[in-house]
């Protein structure tokens, strides 16, 4: 779908108004409310319905590292600077640790403020340490998660979905592009924009069944926790919410002082996403969503491609309030109340632990598992306590891990001067400003129409994804002759 000219669409006319029912956000709302009835009336049933859930998110998983590789690639190939990708890895790193520090400590002020722990007074005879090692997998030391990240085999990275072995050789492959010389690797280029058009289409039909993963998910969260949870740890988990409404509030200021960017305008136009990050317990069933819209709001597409899947393992700024506030409410519950170097102690702890620990099962309670082991404040096994709250915390870590690492994007995007300010307005005012995304939010006759009219105006047309070439700007490549053009240069 190439658009040169307003002849091209003479016939084209604003797509109808679709009826409110059609629409994601809507179906969404529909499908988690009847979630939750059915997990609270019907415990046995909602218990059941989990295969709907994880059945939809390894569809999204089906396409994740695919999408990673070439959305980085032809972004990388894009920019056509090495420097400026390497600087984009440093700055997000950068501002990853320092969101991390500043949300751990975030945690510990409203936990010394609200006490969550105070007056239960365990008793640690009667805990369970078993409980806690059915829900964790193998924790890694620094360095082991170091190490790996880097791919034994690229295959088996792509294989064992492992994003940040995909990644790591990503980087490599589109640097490796722009050394060589785009011109030389322009046929393979347009191969892989050709994939990643199929990829975006594959992506717009698994969003179909997106109500019934969140159908699916929400029901098991509650008939197999139960909302009496809520009850059983509600100082714990009230203190929790509020710290991450008072976090989001901070991150409205970040994103205004420093990228320009209105937050309520941005989550207004990915409602969709959050409530299906909400209704799934997942960041992941949204990841290919979110960096389309990412990039439909003015980012590069090289930019939201490093920033968005590297926070995933190291922006876990919700997971980090909650770990921090978790860590008091145990010491408290125990009858201990931490010294200022204790706490400082238990930071640098944190820090470290919940690095380490992205994507293993249970990371929570190996983080705090590990911290307790490592201070001696609290038995181990004390972190069981925590189980049957873990569950409903989701929806706060989610929620704050998602927005903090599309924050960290616009802001590593500004700081690159890979920010299109213009596309973001015409993004939050409803309009697609490039065909990938059009494509992959299925929204593809109406972007057509809004390309005619804007082109009809006289207006540029819009780029082939953020910070990408104009329709116009594309090569027009044959690649038979490419190959002989090879060939003779052989000889």
């Amino acid at each position: 779908m190439k658009i040169k000219s307003a002849d091209d669409f003479k016939v084209a006319e604003p797509a109808p108004k679709k009826p409110f029912y059609t629409s994601l956000f809507f179906q969404l709302g529909v499908a988690i409310t009847a979630g939750v009835l059915i997990g609270h009336f019907f415990p046995n049933i909602g218990s059941q319905l989990r295969p709907l859930g994880d059945g939809f998110i390894m569809l999204i998983k089906m396409i994740i590292a695919p999408l990673i590789f070439l959305v980085i690639v032809t972004g990388i190939a894009a920019v056509g600077d090495v420097k400026a990708v390497g600087r984009v890895g440093v700055k997000a790193l950068l501002y990853f640790t320092c969101a991390t520090v500043f949300a751990l400590i975030f945690g510990l002020i409203i936990g010394n403020i609200f006490q969550p722990g105070a007056g239960l007074n365990i008793d640690p005879s009667t805990l369970d340490a078993g409980s806690v090692a059915e829900k964790t997998g193998e924790a890694k030391g620094a360095a082991d998660f170091i190490l790996g990240i880097i791919p034994v085999s690229v295959i088996g990275a792509f294989a064992d979905n492992n994003l940040l072995q995909v990644l790591f050789f990503s980087v490599f492959f589109g640097a490796a592009i722009v050394v060589v010389g785009q011109e030389r690797c322009a046929p393979l280029l347009a191969v892989f924009e050709n994939i990643l058009e199929l990829i975006f289409k594959v992506m717009s039909w698994v969003m179909r069944v997106a109500p019934l993963g969140a159908l699916g998910a929400m029901g098991f969260i509650i008939g197999q926790y139960g909302i009496e949870t809520l009850g059983t740890y509600a100082k714990l988990i009230a203190a929790c919410y509020l710290a991450a409404l008072l976090f989001i509030g901070i991150l409205f200021i970040v994103a205004w002082s420093i990228a320009r960017v209105p937050l309520w305008q941005f989550l207004k136009y990915s409602r969709e996403e959050f409530l299906l990050a909400l209704g799934t317990a997942s960041t992941e069933s949204v990841m290919p969503r979110i960096m389309t819209k990412l990039t439909n709001a003015g980012c590069s597409r090289a930019t939201t491609g490093l920033v968005v899947p590297t926070g995933y393992s190291f922006n876990l700024d919700g997971a980090a309030i909650y770990l921090s506030i978790s860590l008091l409410f145990l010491a408290q519950a125990f009858g201990h109340s931490l010294s200022f170097g204790q706490q400082l102690a238990a930071l640098g702890v944190l820090l470290l632990t919940s690095k380490g620990m992205a994507g293993v099962p249970g990371s929570s309670f190996l983080a705090l598992s590990a911290t307790a082991a490592a201070l001696g404040i609290f038995p181990v096994a004390g972190v069981a306590l925590l189980l049957g709250a873990d569950r409903i915390m989701d929806s706060m870590r989610v929620a704050v891990n998602l927005l903090g690492n599309c924050v960290a994007t616009f802001v590593v995007a500004k700081w690159e001067g890979q920010f299109d300010r213009d596309a973001m307005k015409r993004a939050f005012a409803g309009e697609i400003t490039n065909e990938d995304s059009a494509r992959m939010l299925g929204r593809d006759d109406e972007w057509e129409a809004m390309e005619a009219e804007r082109i009809a105006k006289g207006e540029e047309p819009s780029p082939k994804f953020g910070g990408g070439p104009t329709p116009d700007q594309l090569p027009q490549i044959d690649v038979k002759h490419a190959s002989e053009v090879d060939t003779i240069e052989t000889k």
